[in-house]
């Protein structure tokens, strides 16, 4: 059965001037329009595509991949706003709306916003939910400490960034944690750090603690190699050079050349700090 609001694969039933009907299972048949037909679909018989409605509310097929899908957290821009709500650009020609029921404030044309995508069970068409908490937070969060996740910066707060886990949780990077710079929209790898007492999570850009070290110590390697051998830092460089060459923290920085300076990789020298020859 096919999935509207996402990509699926479907068997071609029959061909009209229009283009291919797809077996939509429970759905009906769905019209594949003529120009997304390629001769790798006419040859299998079978399409990937992405089910929406059309301006008329018919069921379409299309190869184009819309910028987020049903279930998906993404900001998009809005392109027109009407008495109907706002309608956002997701990638495809009918635009996405955001009924204004589901604004949290009045939206304006031309800014982007974050936005939950969603079937709307009323009309049964797709549309778009700038009410963000209530899609998340749902389900306890079962992370482990040094778990790589996956973010979504949503937006600043005094605190830090707050940023969407692997589009189920809020979890938050605090400002004196961050050595590089984000900003709402970027889609990041992060790692959890903590899971506090009210089940919000603790996030980093770097993985905490000890295990951190061999990804830094690589960075260093790998400038010390670009640099024939040698690069004028040390423990006394100051933390406003260290996270301007390497985006990391000073404390992160000396770790990591503890942790060279052991494996016998580098050595000391008064003005930095030189690659060991194996």
């Amino acid at each position: 059965m096919a999935e509207l609001g996402k990509i699926n694969t479907l068997d071609v039933v029959r061909e009209t001037d229009n283009g291919f009907y797809l077996d939509g299972g429970d759905l009906g048949e769905i019209l594949m329009p003529r120009k997304f037909i390629t001769d790798e679909v006419r040859a299998a018989m079978k399409a990937t595509v992405f089910v929406y409605t059309d301006s008329e509310d018919r069921l379409v097929a299309t190869t184009e991949k819309p910028l987020a899908m049903v279930g998906e957290f993404a900001f998009l821009k809005v392109e027109e706003v009407t008495r109907f709500g706002a309608f956002l650009d997701w990638g495809l020609p009918k635009h996405l709306l955001v009924p204004f029921s589901e604004q949290r404030a009045k939206m304006v044309e031309g800014h982007s916003y974050l936005v939950y995508v969603y079937v709307d069970l009323h009309s049964n068409r797709i549309a778009a939910s700038a009410k963000i908490n209530k899609y998340l937070d749902n389900t306890p969060p079962d992370y482990a400490v040094g778990q790589e996740v996956q973010l979504l910066i949503a937006e600043e707060t005094e605190l830090g960034y707050k940023a969407i886990v692997n589009g189920e949780h809020w979890g938050i990077l605090y400002h004196d944690q961050l050595f590089q710079k984000v900003a709402p929209g970027q889609q990041l790898t992060g790692y959890v750090n903590k899971i506090r007492t009210d089940e919000k999570i603790d996030l980093l850009l770097e993985k905490p603690g000890y295990a951190k070290v061999d990804d830094i110590s690589e960075k260093i390697l790998e400038e010390l190699r670009n640099n024939r051998g040698f690069i004028a830092v040390s423990d006394d460089t100051s933390p406003e050079m260290i996270k301007a060459m390497f985006g990391i923290s000073k404390k992160s920085f000396k770790k990591a050349l503890g942790s060279l300076y052991k494996q016998k990789l580098i050595s000391f020298e008064s003005d930095g700090i030189r690659l060991v020859k194996s």
